[in-house]
């Protein structure tokens, strides 16, 4: 997703002469292709990400949409007052992104670990949350975010990371994309795609899979008539259980007590906070797996 995320920014910056990027003294080895040929809309902050958002708030008020680059926590948590005071609050197109989504950094454990961050995000007024699949929801969602500038969150996995569309989708914020019909529906948010489809693969009950790219606090309001559609809706994630993307849909449709009777979720479970493993392994163990 990394490359993606880089390649299709570089595209864009291109056309766009207002996007910046700003970096927490990380990303080399990947964002070189923006910093060499954007070398005037390219900072590196340094290991300061709350210095590194503020000043991205800054150039926003001034007119760039300005993405901020780190992994996993730190551009978020470490970062929370200035996305609630100075970017989400003013309504100003900064995206902030972590790369590394989930467990993706599970080696490096739990200070790396992005399991808790949906839960912040998406309890921010006005901020869309980017969460693609595969590189190629990847490229969707930067086209939309930079044709809708605002407070968004952009949350990337590591490095090869498989395909699952044939070509950049077309996506809507709240919209599901439909990759395999079926009555039973498993929609999957970010990097729980790739457990969501095999899963479908090895089910003999004719699970279908969704994904949805784009979500947050303004996008509740569609997921009532999409759910309805469907016999049961299992909402998958790589992030805890409480206040992450289950929570989130469960929360869209509890106006309709048949609806969200529906409505049940796999997500990491808390087991995972303090391990130290690879993704897959702490996936495993926490829960997300591709087996019913």
């Amino acid at each position: 997703m990394r490359s993606a995320f880089i390649e299709e920014l570089v595209a864009l910056a291109a056309v766009h002469d207002n996007i910046a990027l700003i970096v927490g003294d990380l990303g080399f080895g990947v964002i070189e292709p923006f910093a060499d040929r954007f070398p005037d809309r390219f900072f590196n902050a340094g290991v300061a990400e709350q210095n590194m958002a503020s000043m991205a708030a800054g150039m926003a008020s001034e007119g760039y949409h300005v993405f901020t680059y780190s992994i996993a926590n730190f551009p978020t948590f470490r970062c929370a007052e200035q996305i609630r005071n100075d970017i989400a609050y003013h309504g100003l197109p900064v995206t902030t992104v972590a790369v590394g989504a989930g467990l993706a950094y599970g080696s490096l454990g739990y200070s790396h670990h992005a399991v808790q961050d949906y839960a912040l995000m998406r309890a921010m007024p006005g901020m869309m949350i980017a969460a693609p699949g595969d590189p190629l929801e990847v490229r969707a969602c930067l086209r939309w975010l930079v044709a809708n500038p605002g407070p968004s969150y952009l949350r990337l996995g590591k490095s090869g990371d498989p395909r699952f569309h044939d070509a950049v989708p077309d996506i809507e914020p709240g919209k599901w994309l439909t990759l395999r019909d079926g009555d039973r529906i498993l929609l999957s948010t970010g990097a729980a795609l790739g457990a969501a489809l095999a899963r479908a693969q090895s089910s003999h009950q004719g699970f279908g899979v969704c994904s949805l790219p784009l979500w947050g606090m303004a996008t509740k309001a569609s997921q009532l008539d999409q759910a309805s559609t469907a016999q049961t809706v299992i909402a998958m994630e790589d992030h805890l259980a409480d206040g992450g993307f289950g929570s989130w849909l469960w929360e869209a449709v509890s106006a309709d007590p048949a609806i969200a009777a529906r409505i049940s979720s796999i997500a990491l479970s808390d087991t995972v906070c303090g391990q130290v493993g690879s993704q897959a392994a702490l996936n495993a163990i926490g829960g997300l797996t591709c087996t019913q």
